[in-house]
């Protein structure tokens, strides 16, 4: 037994130095403290970090005012007055609400307006092509805070 303990703490040590280095490379802002969480909370983090981390690159920010324009009413706007700039805030600040929404709808994982023997759905992480049992719920616990501009997005609503 004593050497099982001395076994196991490291480990547990080179998970979480694993871990973390991995969540460093995604860009995380507190790598360790979401290693931290998956291993000590069984938490599929590194799923959670990446699925929320691409809603900000490709939904809410993937906007450009170049793409912007390419929309009748976006053109309207900007020769009625509106600056560019001010047109895309609003297209991504849409954009954040219906990842939001989604989102939230993820979380609920039912109707809760049809029959209870309705079905419902659920979010979960992959290894591969393999389903590991780990559910990626509260999503919308976290997706201001993984703001790529740290700004949970602040901007979106000055």
């Amino acid at each position: 037994m004593p050497t099982e303990r001395l076994i196991y703490p490291e480990a547990v040590s080179e998970s979480l130095n694993a871990l973390t280095e991995r969540m460093r490379a995604h860009g995380a802002s507190d790598p360790e403290g979401w290693a931290r969480s998956e291993l000590s909370e069984d938490i599929p983090q590194e799923a959670r970090f990446l699925f929320l981390r691409s809603l900000w690159a490709d939904t809410i920010n993937g906007l450009t005012p170049q793409a912007a324009l390419k929309l009748p009413a976006a053109q309207r706007l900007v020769a009625a007055g509106a600056s560019i700039d001010d047109v895309v805030t609003v297209m991504r600040a849409a954009a954040y609400e219906a990842a939001f929404g989604v989102v939230m709808r993820l979380d609920e994982g039912e109707d809760s307006s049809a029959p209870d023997d309705s079905p419902g759905w659920t979010l979960m992480e992959t290894r591969g092509d393999t389903l590991t049992g780990r559910l990626m719920d509260a999503l919308h616990e976290d997706l201001l805070m993984l703001d790529p501009g740290g700004r949970e997005g602040g901007d979106l609503w000055e």
